[in-house]
């Protein structure tokens, strides 16, 4: 869904991805944010209040990731976080269900394991790195 928004004479150019995926994408003016909603209290009658946050999407700076691969050699973050550790490094052999990177979202870390074996090609993030929903965190070399 694309509008334009004039907000205090400012004019925005808004475009919304599909609302029924976690988290929301909007792209503001060429600038992609993520869009979540948290419950606030309401001042007057203590009723939850649902508000919008948005935040910048942010790429890792050691390189820019391709798109996901259709064949299974990407790995992807299942969900947005921060890169809190990197457990392979490229030219690595792993085994099937092998914890490769453990990604913290909501103060929770959750491990990223293989889907297969296979030898890691490329690495495309960094210990503290912010990355999308969907963005891809390493790639398999067969």
């Amino acid at each position: 869904m694309k509008m334009f928004l004039k907000i205090d004479n400012e004019s925005y150019e808004v475009e919304i991805a599909d609302l029924n995926v976690r988290p929301i994408l909007a792209t503001v003016n060429g600038a992609t944010f993520e869009v979540t909603l948290e419950e606030a209290e309401a001042s007057a009658s203590n009723l939850p209040v649902t508000q919008t946050v948005a935040a910048p999407v942010m790429v890792s700076p050691k390189t820019t990731a391709p798109a996901p691969s259709a064949g299974g050699k990407s790995v992807v973050a299942p969900i947005p976080g921060v890169i809190d550790a990197i457990k392979v490094r490229e030219g690595d052999t792993v085994t099937s269900a092998q914890e490769l990177i453990v990604l913290e979202a909501m103060k929770m870390k959750n491990s990223i394991r293989a889907t297969r074996p296979g030898k890691i090609a490329r690495i495309f993030v960094a210990v503290g790195d912010q990355v999308p929903y969907n963005h891809v965190l390493l790639e398999f070399a067969d």
